[in-house]
């Protein structure tokens, strides 16, 4: 385990019987990093979580979590963690407030109940009871919850399934806050969106092992899809010698000739000569659009499977 990971985790295999749910998995969590595990329904990622937290018995591999063994010291690692399930079912007639004292005296430490709540817009609905809250009110109480022991490391499971749009947003701008105060996010979710914006790296899990890892850009980049460049000109450009773009793959010219579309390795690069070239030729651009691979079509390319499947 390097001094800058908060998670290590090498050959991890967990089986059930004659069954391999996590089969050799191997990946490292950085210290201040939000790393996002993707994969498919049964690819074994909910398993690996489960060991990390301390929940579940690994078969074999060897995991480090703040620098301790979720086996051999789960009690300490637990004090220094934060869990925020998909859903989290408490009483109907607990209070917020009774709810969050009393999860925060599981641990050492606690921080100011008040404050937390404040901070997560809950402090108005301190006296109402579970039952009463919406959606999106009990997911902040998870939150809450999992923040109350001051964690460095904070595990979020599918935080914003099943939220409108607007309090996944919410969700979204919390997350990034405590990505500013430096502290460590493992985050699995089923919006590819939500991947691309709010995590530095993520591994894609399949049948129990990790298939990829890096940055959103870096998996992109690997992709088979190449970038596209469509650019559409108020004249057309039917009878004129196209030149060899830097970097182009392909060139696809429109019936009209007005529309072109270059596939290219390096589109910004290719985008830049191209404006050179038709701004040479006297002609206006009407409209330019570049296109990327997405991390879900990488994530297709790799598992045959859209994430949410």
């Amino acid at each position: 385990m390097t001094d800058e990971a908060a998670i290590s985790v090498r050959d991890l295999h967990k089986r059930y019987g004659d069954f391999e749910a996590v089969r050799g998995i191997d990946f490292e969590v950085r210290t201040g990093e939000v790393f996002g595990l993707l994969g498919p329904n049964g690819a074994g990622k909910t398993t690996t979580i489960e060991i990390l937290e301390g929940i579940r018995q690994r078969t074999s591999g060897d995991v480090q979590v703040l620098g301790f063994d979720p086996d051999k010291q789960k009690n300490l690692l637990k004090d220094r963690i934060g869990v925020c399930l998909q859903a989290t079912n408490l009483p109907d007639k607990i209070k917020v407030f009774e709810a969050v004292e009393l999860f925060g005296a599981l641990y050492s430490r606690m921080l100011s109940s008040e404050t937390l709540l404040k901070r997560l817009q809950l402090w108005d609905k301190r006296d109402a009871f579970y039952s009463t809250l919406s959606g999106g009110q009990k997911q902040r109480l998870a939150i809450a919850m999992g923040l109350i022991n001051d964690p460095a490391l904070l595990f979020l499971d599918e935080p914003t399934t099943g939220l409108d749009p607007q309090v996944r947003l919410e969700i979204h701008a919390l997350i990034e806050e405590l990505k500013s105060e430096n502290r460590t996010i493992l985050l699995t979710t089923h919006y590819i969106e939500e991947a691309e914006r709010l995590c530095d790296r993520v591994a894609i899990v399949d049948s129990g092992k990790v298939v990829a890892i890096g940055t959103p850009r870096e998996l992109q980049e690997r992709s088979v899809t190449k970038s596209a460049i469509d650019i559409t000109c108020n004249t057309s450009l039917a009878g004129r010698e196209l030149p060899s773009f830097p970097d182009a793959l392909s060139s696809i010219l429109s019936e009209g000739g007005r529309r072109l579309v270059i596939q290219s390795s390096r589109p910004a690069r290719t985008l830049v000569e191209i404006v050179k070239w038709v701004d040479a030729q006297g002609i206006e651009l009407d409209d330019a659009h570049l296109s990327r691979p997405t991390l879900e079509d990488v994530f297709i390319e790799l598992t045959g499977k859209k994430l949410r499947e």
